[in-house]
């Protein structure tokens, strides 16, 4: 027993470890070290390893309990990105957003636009939309590959932050917006972070040693340089949005996990809405069983959110739905 709780005590110092390793993205990018990125995918199960051994601990009656559970504080705002458990906000909102990545519509264009037309959104985010969609009361337009904005208020300009971008890979996207709102100019970004290209076989590991290696080896392989390729996409967007004269709505497909370096860049100038009213899960991409919350909204100070959900109900597309309402003056 006493080697059984040697090996769990540096097992647990590991999990503190690697857990204090996915903060560090918020200092290093992934072109310095991307291992810290790759880490923020691991973060939901390193932290219920880390709470299991801690409950082993206090139940063993042992002192070390107490030192891991102060420093398991750490890890409670970087969970709630996660799992939150806010009480939302009673202001009456007077403005709702839909983001949501379709998947081309794959599954179901016409169920995609009527459940869209039933959330009855001031604005409305695609991402990998298909052909243009008829929606109730709201213009669009498909200007962009990829990605797709539809309104129902005045567009002043719209601006490719990614014209000039460097790799030109197709699944790179971010449309600027300026729309007029009730006599107010605000800026809104349409995010798709270059994708992965990872589909379920490539991370379904079948048992056959070999062969299971390979797989890990060509998924990290993927991993490298597109963690280094968002670094160049969301410094263009926080560049754009530290620029902006407006109040500024970010929305989209980030192809990264909270707690990676995309996640505290452009969280360290607006808010997290999920962070501050959500409820529950955040996970928004469910095709790999496994917890990913990918998809977000981020406002300006001034744009205060009222509610967030991510609906779970919704099996239109290998992403869920992510409806929130703001009140803005």
């Amino acid at each position: 027993m006493k080697v059984f709780r040697t090996l769990l005590f540096i097992a647990h110092l590991a999990l503190l470890f690697l857990l204090f390793g996915v903060l560090l993205n918020a200092y290093i990018p992934p072109k310095v070290f991307w291992g810290f990125n790759f880490l923020s995918l691991g973060f939901p199960v390193m932290s219920v390893l880390y709470i299991l051994i801690t409950f082993f601990w206090i139940f063993s009656w042992k002192k070390r309990a107490f030192a891991f559970m102060f420093l398991g504080l750490f890890f409670l705002n970087p969970a709630k990105r996660w799992l939150n458990y806010s009480s939302g906000k009673k202001e009456i909102p007077n403005l709702k957003i839909v983001t949501f990545n379709t998947k081309g519509g794959k599954l179901g264009q016409k169920e995609i636009q009527d459940y869209i037309n039933d959330q009855k959104a001031d604005i409305v985010f695609l991402q990998e939309s298909g052909p243009d969609y008829e929606l109730d009361n709201l213009k669009g337009e498909y200007t962009l590959p990829v990605i797709c904005f539809y309104s129902k208020y005045k567009i002043i300009a719209r601006k490719n932050v990614f014209e000039n971008l460097s790799d030109g890979d197709i699944t790179s996207q971010c449309e600027q917006i300026d729309l007029e709102i009730r006599g107010k100019i605000y800026r809104v970004f349409n995010v798709h972070l270059q994708s992965f290209g990872v589909v379920k076989d490539m991370v379904k590991l079948d048992g056959n040693g070999n062969e299971d290696e390979k797989k890990l080896k060509d998924l990290v392989k993927r991993l490298i340089p597109t963690f280094k390729s968002h670094q160049e996409q969301v410094q263009l967007i926080r560049k754009s949005i530290e620029q902006s004269p407006y109040p500024v709505i970010v929305a989209g497909d980030f192809n990264a996990v909270p707690n990676s370096y995309e996640y505290y860049h452009i969280s360290d100038v607006l808010k997290d809405s999920f962070y501050e009213v959500g409820k529950g899960s955040g996970t928004s991409f469910h095709d790999f069983k496994y917890p990913l919350r990918i998809d977000y909204i981020f406002t300006s100070e001034s744009i205060r959110p009222v509610s967030y959900c991510v609906d779970h109900s919704a099996h239109l597309s290998d992403h869920f739905p992510v409806i929130a309402s703001f009140k803005i003056e």
